[in-house]
């Protein structure tokens, strides 16, 4: 699979309001690369049932679903893959479980050196963030734009840009070099999240058309 394009993330909780189902796949029909599902907040029965009524959304429209940090509801449920926090980095240990053809992501915040350890474990990419304030995890610690040039440059991994990424701000973390947006409220809070997927996936498409390289924009263009 290509792991370029937007990663939208949706949870638990969003899975309990009235039309989640029709929304989850609507946006999972607008051209997304992936999507996530964290629980955060119920139990876990209820979290395995949710995590799979929302692979088979994804199945439908052949969407790779990744879990958070859970390998084992990840097995459970036959997903595509998980995605480790930065305490839960046992990508072996994931692998092992998962095997060879499963998507393992890693969370490495601001640090570089984090993902160089992710890549040689294992990972099949990284991510970064936040980079923007951010509505669902404000108190994230903040990560400098300029991070995902250095992975571009330092990897051979696709990396992933994540924290307060919305339409006015996703051309700052491409340009700095994200192959993935991951997004949770420019979409799920939106008025109508399958048109705010969408424009973030034309984005996307476009600015991947126009193939520039992070040196066509200043340091001052790159800062959040």
């Amino acid at each position: 699979m290509s792991f370029s394009g937007v990663y939208p993330i949706t949870d638990d909780a969003f899975m309990n309001l009235p039309g989640h189902e029709e929304i989850l796949s609507e946006v999972a029909g607008a051209g997304i690369a992936m999507l996530q599902f964290r629980a955060k907040h119920g139990d876990r029965d209820e979290a395995r049932r949710q995590a799979a009524r929302l692979l088979a959304v994804c199945r439908r429209h052949e969407v790779p679903l990744i879990v958070n940090d859970d390998v084992e509801l990840c097995a459970q449920i036959g997903a595509a893959g998980v995605h480790l926090g930065k305490a839960d980095h046992d990508i072996a240990g994931a692998r092992s479980a998962l095997g060879a053809g499963a998507i393992i992501g890693a969370t490495c915040h601001d640090s570089l050196e984090l993902a160089r350890s992710a890549q040689v474990q294992g990972a099949d990419y990284v991510a970064f963030g936040r980079f923007f304030p951010s509505i669902s995890k404000p108190e994230a610690p903040p990560a400098r734009l300029g991070i995902l040039r250095a992975a571009r440059e330092a990897l051979d991994l696709p990396v992933a840009a994540i924290g307060g990424i919305d339409r006015d701000n996703a051309n700052q973390a491409l340009a700095a070099g994200a192959d993935l947006l991951a997004v949770i409220h420019a979409i799920f809070g939106a008025p109508d999240p399958r048109a705010a997927a969408r424009e973030l996936v034309r984005m996307h498409a476009e600015f991947a058309g126009q193939k520039p390289g992070p040196q066509d924009f200043a340091e001052t263009d790159l800062q959040p």
